[in-house]
């Protein structure tokens, strides 16, 4: 069995100045950090520097032109297994999850590493209700995707990956690199035979946060998404049906 070797990924866009607050709160549970640069601006490029002259052994990606989540978190977990780790901890860089909770995560996964480790949101007051709408409407559809109630919630980013698998999935197949990319890497990831647990983590959204989530266009695109594993899960339905009668 590969050694627990675990590093944190974190995609950068736009939350520059939210990251910096964000590395030097998780830089004391000594985990490798590996931030990916998805294409930002000059303003955000200063502060990822400034990250990287106060903190060398943090490792930075530099994407050219935006990718989306999904593509910085594909070029993050391909430079995480070029070094040699066995598992990545994503974590978004606005400064929404609890950092405190990385160390549990990574006592499950380390208990547990053939597994999907995913964290579902307890949500305070600041929580939008349009958020907390789409998260039910992703949950019911995962619930269809995959003849079951495994999925806890599929659009938290707080989750730690098996290397192996997730590489696979990322250098071999198609998928949606921006706001679907969550939910589409879950349910592929369930398909191809991994199996998930599911812990709770605070999320707070600050009053000044800036977000990247458009709610009109990112809706279409997660819905297409949606309609894409809905059509793919006809196909494997010989399969979901063996492992519902012979689990």
């Amino acid at each position: 069995m590969t050694e627990f070797n675990p590093c944190i990924l974190i995609p950068v866009y736009r939350h520059g100045k939210a990251c910096v607050e964000v590395v030097e709160n998780i830089l004391q549970y000594n985990i490798p950090i590996i931030l990916v640069d998805d294409g930002n601006a000059e303003e955000t490029k200063a502060y990822l520097r400034q990250i990287k002259e106060n903190h060398p052994q943090v490792e930075l990606v530099t994407l050219a032109k935006n990718q989306g989540k999904g593509g910085a978190f594909k070029a993050g977990v391909i430079r995480a297994k070029d070094l040699g780790y066995s598992h990545v901890l994503q974590v978004d860089a606005d400064g929404q999850h609890d950092s405190t909770k990385i160390p549990f995560f990574v006592e499950k996964s380390q208990a547990n590493p053939e597994k999907l480790i995913c964290g579902y949101p307890q949500y305070d007051e600041s929580a939008p209700g349009h958020r907390k709408g789409g998260h039910k409407f992703a949950n019911t559809w995962c619930a269809i995707c995959t003849w079951s109630n495994k999925i806890v919630d599929a659009l938290c980013g707080f989750r730690i990956y098996p290397i192996e698998a997730t590489h696979r999935f990322l250098t071999k197949k198609f998928f949606d690199k921006r706001m679907g990319f969550d939910v589409e890497i879950l349910i592929q990831l369930l398909w191809a035979g991994l199996d998930a647990e599911f812990y709770p983590v605070k999320v707070t959204y600050p009053s000044d946060g800036l977000s990247n989530f458009h709610a009109f266009r990112d809706n279409v695109r997660i819905s297409w998404v949606f309609t894409r594993l809905c059509c793919k899960m006809i196909l494997l339905s010989p399969l979901l049906l063996w492992r519902k009668i012979f689990k």
